[in-house]
């Protein structure tokens, strides 16, 4: 969404138009979803959060100062309600049950061992993401997945620039190391390639 229709947005939420309220859902809906879903693992906490998140747009929409960017802004809202459902909850994260699987797909590869490697590949992300503490997987979710910027996602996360970048990176590390194939997986595709 470019800057002038936000702001244009922006302006019509604080005026309390129905019309960029469904314009804002259209935009996000989706994304906030998809986000939340992965974050929390849990698909019917993450539609009771996403509805959180709307009715705080709702009821806040006339106190938005008139330059909010909105990405930032609702992904900080569904952030801090998921941060506050899990101390409410004291929901212990490792035994979240339902991995739901919302990996972002493209097109079909175009032959059946193509597809069964690109859904095996997606699988693997999928779990290892899944894996990582939340406060990684949150940053790989709203830079790699949403497309924030790492200032936009720090701001989503309440911390400085270069925290986040650590973060980043760190993220970045992790997810690496959990897709790396194990010595025993490496020997097997090595002993593949030479025969």
């Amino acid at each position: 969404m470019d800057r002038e229709t936000e702001l244009t947005l922006v302006a019509g939420l604080r005026a309390g138009d129905p019309d960029a309220f469904e314009a804002v859902h259209a935009a996000f809906h989706a994304r906030l979803f998809n986000f939340l879903a992965r974050l929390c693992r849990r698909r019917e906490v993450a539609e009771d959060l996403l509805e959180e998140t709307w009715l705080r747009l709702v009821t806040h929409s006339g106190r938005l100062a008139p330059d909010t960017r909105l990405a930032p802004w609702l992904y900080t809202v569904a952030r801090n309600l998921f941060y506050s459902y899990c101390r409410s909850r004291a929901m212990d994260e490792e035994s979240a049950a339902s991995l739901i699987g919302l990996w972002p797909g493209g097109t079909p590869p175009p032959s059946p061992f193509e597809e069964a490697a690109a859904e095996e590949l997606e699988r693997r992300v999928e779990r290892a993401l899944a894996g990582l503490p939340a406060t990684y997987r949150e940053v790989l979710l709203l830079v790699g997945v949403e497309g924030l910027s790492p200032s936009e996602a720090a701001r989503v996360c309440g911390v400085s620039s270069e925290a986040l970048r650590q973060r980043l990176s760190r993220a970045r590390a992790m997810l690496a190391r959990e897709l790396k194939p194990a010595p025993v997986q490496r020997a097997a595709l090595a002993a593949e390639v030479t025969t």
